[in-house]
């Protein structure tokens, strides 16, 4: 595989193939894919005063990163009940349809859906379910859900979330996870929701490597045992690491427009990912939260391209990875894997 530099400029033929390529994404959170105008209109339905959340053009509004997890937080006040998951449900899969996505996990915590009691979370994940199904067969995107306990909420609030995950494990609930600000606690602090999730059968993942740097990759890999990395970028400060992720097989859910635009990079050309890929990590691409950070999939895809002159056959290439990564169950990826082939 030629290397980024090495390739002759993207001309229209490429840029077209690109817009039409079917994508599959591993990284987005529920309750931030909502589109403001979804939000605002809930907050009107609901008489909640939502000062502060958006800017005067209707986006929302954060200062940093820390600033924008209480501004995440303080949206998701109005999604009160399961019937406004299901809304929110169908309206972040119509969002992936207009940009190609053809499968996608989301992630959803307990937290945010019945306070972390097993029986409301049951309610908001059918509600949420159903929701999928109807755009699954609408709109031909395929939904799994990965469950998410919340870090800065502290190691005895992921407990509720992992019995969540681990009671409702199956062909829906493929994965759990964790969210939140990094820089708080540290990772094995969270073992005991970990193995409970992995006893259920399910797949891990957890967000590391975005604002501490690569021994908190190391932990995620090592401690936590993890098959899929959130972020994970500054792993690339550590080159033994990096060859460890490489030789491991752990993959990179990679969010470069949230990089850039949370400044954890400066551009996009300064961001690591073409560097990773081409030392052999697995790496893929996701949204994060696409309202907050301005961004869509097919956005991601043709930033990418233009800033490393990667083709439609590199971009190809990291949707198969994302494929092959995805929690989901066998007969499912394997319906995947024929889309992507067409």
């Amino acid at each position: 595989m030629a290397r980024h530099e090495d390739r002759d400029p993207l001309n229209e033929e490429d840029l077209a193939q690109i817009a039409d390529l079917p994508k599959v994404e591993l990284h987005l959170h529920h309750e931030g894919a909502a589109p403001p105008a979804f939000i605002r209109g809930l907050a009107k339905e609901k008489s909640v005063n939502l000062s502060g959340v958006f800017r005067e053009d209707g986006s929302y509004a954060y200062r940093d990163f820390v600033h924008f997890l209480s501004v995440y937080e303080a949206a998701t006040q109005v999604l009160q009940t399961p019937r406004d998951y299901a809304r929110l449900t169908t309206a972040l899969l119509e969002e992936c349809a207009a940009n190609g996505v053809i499968y996608c996990e989301t992630f959803l915590s307990p937290d945010f859906c019945g306070g972390g009691d097993l029986g409301a979370w049951r309610e908001y994940l059918h509600a949420i379910r159903e929701a999928a199904d109807a755009a699954e067969r609408d709109l031909g995107v395929t939904l799994r859900g990965v469950v998410t306990c919340i870090r800065h909420f502290g190691p005895e609030k992921s407990r509720p979330a992992a019995r969540c995950a681990a009671e409702t494990a199956g062909d829906w609930i493929v994965g759990f996870g964790m969210g939140g600000d990094e820089n708080r606690g540290e990772l094995n602090q969270f073992l005991y929701a970990f193995d409970m999730a992995r006893e259920a059968g399910l797949k891990l993942t957890t967000h590391a490597g975005e604002w501490r740097g690569p021994s908190e990759v190391r932990s995620a890999v090592e401690d936590l045992r993890v098959a899929r990395i959130g972020h994970g970028v500054r792993a690339i400060e550590d080159l033994a690491l990096v060859d460890l992720l490489a030789e491991t097989g752990v993959v990179l859910e990679v969010c470069p427009g949230s990089n850039v635009t949370l400044g954890v990079y400066p551009n996009l050309a300064k961001h690591p990912i073409a560097e990773l890929r081409d030392r052999g990590v697995k790496v893929t691409v996701s949204t994060d939260d696409p309202p907050f950070f301005h961004t869509n999939m097919r956005r991601e895809y043709f930033n990418l391209a233009n800033a490393f002159q990667w083709d439609a056959d590199v971009l190809r290439e990291l949707t198969r990875n994302a494929a092959d990564a995805a929690f989901c169950d066998d007969d499912t990826r394997e319906k995947i894997l024929k889309r992507l082939e067409t």
